[in-house]
């Protein structure tokens, strides 16, 4: 008997159509599991994303946040300072100014000090004494402070003195001026004005005397002041101020003046509260970006009778009970406080659950009374940063779920493994079977081809 090539051509059966079709039925189990193991996967996204609006609300709670030991009236406290005549002067202001308006009368400037190189010299002509030495030091003492600046042999120049100068930026730039007979000297100004920033010259750098080329001049005494540094002359509020040059720092709490002009006019010192409404706004966007996220993945489609990813899950119901409660449950440290709830500094609950400012009632609350509304918010920042820190922690609600459903995805990884290892044998097993089959039938088939050709042949020899 001649052996088939392929299952099936000898018999017509459809042998591999049938066992395609019946490991399509045993491979059912495979597929659920894989739908369950999809559907986890979309839990854990969806989880990322609670977590990225939660880090995001935990964010804007710490800035509302006291840092520790720190009060919450320093923490937030912000104030805004301008001159009326602002041709006098600008005017900055740190977290510990005070409110209030001041008399500002400037009388005089701080001047620079100036020095002029004593001998002038032809453009290119060398103006240091080297000797044997290739470098020399120039020392520029500042606040008793020396920088020791290097001049180079090979650019002994005034040039060349000039632009190592101004590279080291030792507190004093120099620049080259021309006479009219084509001399030149060199000019050195201290880069601020005021006493302090009055420098001395020293170092092992001489320079050359073109009238006395064998006596060179020692750097102390190579260069002659031409203007003395002063420091300016102001009065605040009548009193004489202590200045260092034309910066004032250290007269008001807080306040830095920088003067360009003399004359008087007045400072006025504000408490500015934009900080603290920006701090509270990007608090309620991300508490409201949270409850959409809360909403949307717990969702209920009741006309198709189903739910988002995280319908009925307990984690998720976690998270909104416990931030929902950060914002309603009062601190117990607002006890006594006159601000108790966020309701009474202008921020409320809508009906779909989102958190707005009036700030109309913002800006009252916070100008009658600063101090109990900067402590009600940094009780109520502390505690959302708990609750988020809490739930975003190794042990918290999130990284639980999503272990647990890692968890899940590696055991149904073991079950369709081992199911498809059973599935490989299942189907040897059909194609032994239909292949056997398939052999018995083509035999079968060959017998009765054959009988029916001899009983033809009877037939004929009987007719005959």
């Amino acid at each position: 008997m001649a052996s088939l090539s392929s299952a099936g051509i000898g018999s017509g059966l459809s042998v591999e159509s049938i066992i395609s079709s019946l490991m399509s039925i045993e491979k059912q189990p495979v597929t659920k599991l894989q739908s369950q193991q999809t559907g986890f996967q979309s839990k854990i996204s969806a989880l990322g994303t609670l977590k990225s609006g939660l880090s995001t609300l935990q964010t804007a709670a710490k800035a509302l946040t006291p840092a520790i030991g720190q009060s919450a009236t320093a923490a937030f406290s912000a104030y805004k300072a301008n001159l009326a005549d602002s041709t006098i002067g600008t005017v900055t202001a740190g977290n510990t100014a005070v409110a209030g308006t001041y008399s500002v009368e400037v009388t005089a400037l701080a001047t620079n000090q100036r020095l002029a190189l004593g001998k002038t010299y032809a453009a290119g002509d060398p103006v240091l004494d080297f000797g044997s030495d290739s470098t020399r030091t120039l020392t520029v003492t500042k606040n008793g402070t020396p920088v020791d600046i290097t001049l180079e042999s090979g650019q002994n120049t005034l040039a060349g003195v000039r632009d190592a100068i101004n590279k080291a930026e030792a507190g004093v730039s120099a620049t080259i001026v021309t006479d009219t007979g084509g001399k030149q000297n060199l000019l050195l100004t201290a880069t601020t004005g005021g006493t302090a920033a009055a420098v001395s010259l020293s170092g092992t750098a001489t320079f050359i005397d073109p009238g006395a080329p064998g006596s060179p001049i020692a750097a102390s005494s190579a260069f002659t002041q031409t203007q003395a540094a002063t420091d300016a002359a102001v009065k605040i509020q009548g009193v004489s101020i202590a200045t260092k040059g034309n910066t004032i720092t250290d007269a008001v709490d807080g306040i830095t003046l920088q003067l360009t002009k003399t004359g008087s006019t007045s400072l006025t010192v504000t408490r500015d509260n934009s900080e603290l409404k920006t701090k509270v706004e990007s608090f309620i966007s991300a508490y409201n970006a949270l409850n959409s996220s809360v909403k949307s993945l717990g969702a209920y489609n009741a006309s198709t009778k189903t739910g988002a990813v995280l319908n009925g899950d307990a984690s998720l119901r976690t998270i909104q009970s416990q931030v929902r409660g950060a914002v309603t449950n009062t601190p117990a440290s607002l006890n006594t406080n006159a601000v108790k709830t966020l309701a009474d500094m202008g921020v409320s609950f809508q009906t779909d659950g989102t958190l707005k400012l009036d700030s109309t009632k913002f800006d009252k609350a916070v100008s009658s009374n600063f101090t109990a509304v900067a402590t009600a918010l940094g009780a109520y920042g502390d505690a959302m940063k708990t609750t988020t820190t809490n739930l975003l922690g190794t042990g918290g609600v999130i990284a639980s779920r999503t272990d647990g459903l890692n968890s899940s995805i590696k055991n149904l990884d073991k079950r369709i493994e081992a199911l498809n290892t059973r599935l490989t044998m299942i189907e040897k097993t059909y194609r032994a079977q239909f292949t056997a089959l398939d052999t018995t039938m083509t035999s079968m088939s060959t017998t009765s081809s054959y009988l029916t050709q001899q009983l033809s042949i009877l037939s004929n020899m009987a007719s005959n």
